[in-house]
């Protein structure tokens, strides 16, 4: 369709039927909605943290912040990388999730080591969903702590349901799994109606583990 069919509340309206944007390629401006038969989701009770990973989130290597440069981690993720040449996220996609961050209902996860943009996520909050929308990173397990940062956030803030969109080997490692459309609509139901805040947990790393361990 073309980007100008709908703004953000419409945006938000898609999301709560279970469909999200998505685009060929960065320079086509056109707006693709997507309804997966089979979704990606990471049990909020069943993140899996390997040792290693673990040790690195708890060793502070990286500077977690939230919301703190929501347009550059969508630049970031939106770029060609080696194995990936192409981006879903194009021009009017990327306008349209800074409308819904500054509207509170977009948010990013940064990580940054010496002071630089090295990883992060972003994706969209609705009720006690949080739809993840991408991520990216150009320091060993940045984008993974961002993850780990994130999933603790959601547990504390009383999330339900957090939506990868595809099942990936790259998600499945955290404990990711496929269920049915059907199935992700319920869920997605009964998370919509739950009461949520993404801001009322203010730990970075090693308080992420601890609530994660916590709702394990």
């Amino acid at each position: 369709m073309p980007h100008d069919a709908f703004d953000t509340d419409e945006l938000l309206d898609c999301y709560r039927r279970g469909v999200f944007p998505m685009a060929d390629s960065r320079e086509d401006e056109r707006v693709f909605l997507i309804d997966p038969q089979r979704r990606g989701v990471i049990p909020l009770d069943g993140l899996h943290v390997a040792a290693r990973l673990a040790r690195t989130v708890r060793s502070g290597r990286f500077q977690v912040s939230v919301d703190a440069d929501f347009r550059g981690v969508v630049e970031a993720c939106a770029q060609a990388r080696p194995g990936r040449l192409e981006t879903w996220i194009n021009h009017p996609i990327q306008q349209l999730y800074e409308r819904l961050h500054r509207a509170g209902q977009a948010h990013s996860v940064e990580c940054r080591l010496d002071g630089a943009l090295v990883g992060g996520l972003y994706g969209v909050s609705l009720g006690g969903a949080f739809f993840g929308e991408s991520m990216f990173s150009t320091a060993r397990d940045a984008s993974k702590v961002a993850l780990v940062h994130l999933v603790g956030r959601l547990v504390v803030g009383g999330y339900r349901l957090l939506d990868t969109q595809f099942m990936t080997e790259h998600l499945a490692q955290f404990g990711a799994v496929e269920i049915s459309r059907a199935v992700y609509r319920r869920r997605l139901a009964e998370a919509l109606t739950a009461p949520a805040d993404f801001y009322c947990f203010a730990e970075s790393g090693p308080g992420a583990l601890q609530a994660i361990s916590q709702a394990s």
